[in-house]
């Protein structure tokens, strides 16, 4: 869908904040910090295939694809998306890139030790296809998932950068971004955002076992959700 007439560009990050811009190193930082708990709470180790969800064709931003920038196993990458991130193959010597929609993998079962997927899972749709996309993750991962995923009920809604509209009902929520020229973020195929109750009840739903949901604070307030699972040994 194409952004709406009289507003910023929305970027392949879904997102309407300018590079260097107060929103966008605020982002990078959490991003940083959700990497690293990635790190150490899988206790992932070198030998470790990774499947990534949801590489982005965008390079605005010094984060876009902070996964297979910072990660340090090139070799062990698989990124996947939807949006063409080809280009990883020719940054990143070593990584796979395939093309495929996250509710709909085109690999075997427990093909990866790991599958990671940072601030994607709110915009592939209703409940019924995030809990698709969580469960097409836990069935292609053999160790165990990492999802990361706006907090609904952090007071500054991240992507259309307003302040607390997105705590009101979501037909409501929705309106009023119409109302101010943000159809794109008006539909939930594109924005449908999720507490930790709700999150914890898809990820059930999905069948993961061993489910943590927890949170990375900003200001004192839960920023960012967190899921993981992990499989028994």
């Amino acid at each position: 869908m194409d952004a709406p007439k009289n507003s910023a560009p929305i970027n392949a990050q879904y997102n309407l904040a300018a590079p260097g811009s107060i929103p966008i190193r605020i982002a990078a930082y959490q991003r940083r910090r959700m990497f690293e708990i990635f790190l150490s709470s899988t206790n992932i180790q070198e030998s470790d295939s990774v499947l990534d969800l949801g590489a982005t064709s965008d390079q605005t931003y010094s984060h876009s694809n902070y996964f297979e920038a910072w990660y340090p196993h090139k070799h062990r990458i698989c990124a996947c998306g939807v949006d063409d991130a080809s280009f990883l193959e020719q940054m990143y010597p070593g990584l796979q890139y395939v093309a495929a929609d996250g509710r709909d993998l085109p690999f075997l079962d427990r093909e990866f030790d790991f599958v990671h997927s940072s601030a994607v899972l709110e915009h592939v749709g209703s409940r019924e296809r995030q809990t698709k996309f969580l469960a097409e993750a836990w069935r292609v991962a053999r160790k165990g998932i990492f999802i990361t995923t706006p907090n609904r009920w952090f007071p500054v809604e991240f992507h259309t950068v307003m302040p607390l509209a997105h705590w009101l009902p979501p037909n409501i929520f929705r309106r009023i971004c119409s109302m101010r020229g943000l159809e794109f973020f008006a539909s939930e195929e594109n924005l449908n955002l999720l507490s930790a109750r709700e999150l914890n009840r898809i990820a059930a739903e999905a069948g993961l076992e061993n489910i943590r949901v927890w949170s990375v604070g900003l200001a004192g307030w839960p920023a960012n959700l967190l899921l993981s699972a992990q499989r028994a040994k």
